[in-house]
């Protein structure tokens, strides 16, 4: 949920809370002001009923005004006390059923007692209530949307320079030259961020910029050591006065400068694609390309008496060969080399996505853990680097990957977008 729409959601919570408690407020209040009203007019009617009994000695006829009752009964003992409260009565005046406030006392009339019941209909008096109420509310109310509108359009204009400084931060790349675009704001908080944020785009450009330099610079200045390495090795395995045990050593140090050199290649790939230094985009024959890595594989593939099964429709994409042709080899290499001898691999490609499968000596791999940089199963010789540039790549062409082990094969699936 956006900031606005929180602060606006809360705002009108509080704003109808308060309105209701406010209104049930007044409206208890207003109708207990009333209804002392209401009973000081029913102790006037008392007194002129005991004003005319102790005048003539009889009590007066009993009253049905169109808004007053008034009754008497003859009871046992007086008692000294009066009551007040509401009832619902039947007004005959009006025929029908009404609310009414009630005053009930006793008087004593030649030695005689009575209980005097006097009430008045409420009708009226809940019909000012709701007149007042609609008179102060409603206002309130249309005040209360007015204030909401212009809050928000206040709030909008206030915030409007944040926006704009989202809308650089997104911009900004590390790759373009352009600097971080500053936002003019004469609100001092946001004046502040303004310029947080650019003291940091400048050292994080400034540290980004040596530390491609020297990865750079170290995956070339190694390349070179390590062909010579290589070079030396090549020609002491080539000489014919190495012993049995010798040969082993030299073997094995060549296999583990291979190995760097091709862990060297792949961490300065990797560098390529997360800067974002590789950008060849052109049309790509996605069946054409897939062909020719099975041509180039073709002899490992015979070798490992590997089956492949292509089930390919003819599909063209926009995007960088290079980062493309990286995929494939990859997909091919990674289907050959973690398969077993007389091993299958199917490959899938449709409109919307590329699927490589094979068959392993390992069941289902750990699905979370696969794409992570040096991650490797107990068998597996590589780098470890393999599905990480794969990921990589993907995330690089806004491609999906996807692991999955359906009937005993490995299943990598790149989604097109």
């Amino acid at each position: 949920m956006k900031l606005f729409s929180s602060y606006n959601r809360i705002l009108l919570v509080i704003s109808f809370s308060g309105l209701i408690i406010i209104g049930v407020l007044f409206y208890k209040t207003l109708g207990y002001y009333l209804d002392r009203q209401m009973d000081d007019g029913l102790v006037e009617e008392l007194m002129e009923v005991k004003d005319f009994t102790h005048a003539k000695n009889i009590l007066p006829a009993p009253d049905y005004y169109q808004d007053l009752v008034v009754e008497y009964k003859r009871i046992d003992k007086v008692q000294n006390t009066s009551s007040f409260a509401d009832t619902i009565y039947f007004n005959p005046k009006k025929h029908q059923r009404e609310a009414a406030r009630y005053l009930k006392t006793d008087i004593n009339l030649n030695h005689k007692a009575y209980r005097v019941l006097i009430m008045s209909s409420k009708l009226q008096r809940n019909e000012e209530i709701r007149s007042i109420c609609l008179v102060i509310i409603i206002p309130f109310f249309l005040l209360l949307i007015l204030l909401y509108w212009v809050n928000r359009i206040l709030i909008n204009k206030l915030w409007a320079p944040f926006r704009q400084l989202l809308v650089n931060i997104k911009a900004f790349n590390l790759n373009h030259e352009g600097s971080f675009e500053s936002v003019p704001t004469h609100i001092e908080e946001f004046s502040e961020l303004n310029n947080a944020i650019a003291d940091l785009s400048f050292k994080v450009r400034s540290d980004y910029k040596e530390i491609k330099l020297f990865t750079e610079n170290a995956s070339h200045e190694m390349m070179t050591p390590l062909a010579v390495i290589n070079s030396k090795l090549d020609t002491m395995l080539q000489s014919a006065r190495l012993g049995a045990e010798e040969s082993e050593t030299l073997i094995d140090l060549y296999k583990a400068t291979s190995k760097l050199t091709k862990l060297n290649q792949s961490l300065l790939l990797l560098v390529k694609i997360d800067n974002n230094l590789i950008r060849d985009a052109e049309e790509i024959a996605v069946v054409d390309m897939i062909t020719e890595k099975q041509a180039f594989f073709s002899e490992l593939i015979h070798k490992r008496d590997l089956k492949i099964v292509l089930h390919l429709n003819p599909v063209y994409l926009v995007q960088s060969r290079q980062l493309f042709d990286i995929l494939i080899n990859n997909l091919f290499s990674n289907a050959i080399r973690h398969n077993y001898e007389g091993g299958l691999i199917n490959i899938v490609l449709t409109e919307t996505s590329l699927t490589f499968s094979n068959t392993g000596h390992t069941g289902i791999l750990n699905e979370e853990m696969i794409f992570e940089r040096f991650y490797k199963d107990s068998v597996s010789e590589g780098t470890g680097l393999g599905l990480a540039i794969l990921r990589q790549i993907c995330n690089r062409l806004h491609y999906h990957l996807n692991y999955s082990y359906v009937d005993q094969m490995h299943t990598f699936t790149v989604s097109f977008n």
